[in-house]
């Protein structure tokens, strides 16, 4: 897969080297049911007419710059790691924007020219809620108009799970209030972070959502193992395991998957990771 980082500046340059494609358009972070849908409608799309499959997604978050940084959004995953997981779904191009304040005014007219038909896209697939150009005015029943009937479009019905809309913002909630029973429902796994092991504290790499303070089960990956743990959250957001680890067997990065919160003795249980 070829990573592709667009702005102002080299926009023209990979306009002119475009190659038909179909694209996927969306934000994607976590890369969900919800996204891997969209995802997977797209490369359905791409295989029936013998297209590449390109994705088109933005950074930093479009809240962090609208709200000129006072918003700052906790991710999913990090950048590489979402780059990583697009290639495993079978991507062959990532186009990755530079959202910035001159990319938020352009119209929705000016975004679909520039960004859609000007990098040779011929059939455009989005989840039914997105939005584009100037405070989000434009969306997919207008995006054909938008681009003078160039581009096909494709919206991809909302995915839901017990009533509820699949989505990062209601992913993330689960997460940071430390609630993961029903993750492999909406993110299709169990919530995983990578991290270095630095002396007897875990370090995350930038750009994970990090539950609430609290206790939890875990498990600790390095390689293809996986030791059971438990793990406290302390309250400047530190990740201290419980019992000491194989440090010596332990290669940096490894890898923490959020179990459960363990409400046992929760008090007893961070004042001891807090001495460790």
């Amino acid at each position: 897969m070829e990573t592709v980082y667009i702005n102002q500046k080299n926009l023209r340059d990979w306009q002119e080297r475009a190659i038909p494609t179909v694209m996927a358009l969306g934000y994607f972070d976590g890369l969900h049911n919800g996204h891997r849908q969209v995802i997977k409608t797209a490369a359905s799309i791409a295989d029936k007419h013998g297209l590449p499959l390109a994705v088109m997604s933005f950074t930093p978050h479009p809240k962090t710059v609208v709200s000129n940084g006072k918003e700052q959004v906790q991710h999913l995953m990090p950048i590489d790691e979402k780059i990583e997981k697009l290639n495993m779904l079978g991507v062959d191009t990532f186009y990755l924007i530079k959202f910035d304040k001159q990319f938020a005014k352009l119209s929705p007219e000016e975004f679909v020219a520039q960004y859609l038909v000007d990098l040779k896209v011929v059939h455009a697939i989005a989840g039914f809620d997105f939005s584009y150009g100037f405070r989000g005015s434009g969306n997919l029943d207008r995006l054909k108009a938008d681009s003078n009937g160039i581009i096909n479009v494709t919206k991809v019905d909302k995915i839901e799970y017990r009533g509820e809309k699949i989505s990062s913002t209601c992913i993330r909630k689960r997460i940071l209030a430390g609630e993961f029973n029903e993750l492999p429902q909406f993110l299709g796994h169990l919530y995983e972070m990578k991290c270095d092991l630095n002396g007897t504290v875990l370090k995350p790499h930038l750009h994970y959502a990090i539950p609430q303070q609290g206790s939890y089960e875990v498990g600790i990956k390095n390689g293809a193992d996986e030791l059971k743990c438990q793990l406290v959250v302390t309250k400047d957001g530190s990740l201290k395991p419980l019992h000491s680890l194989p440090i010596v067997k332990m290669k940096s990065p490894i890898s923490i998957v959020w179990k459960k919160r363990m409400a046992i003795n929760e008090k007893e249980l961070i004042t001891q990771a807090n001495v460790y």
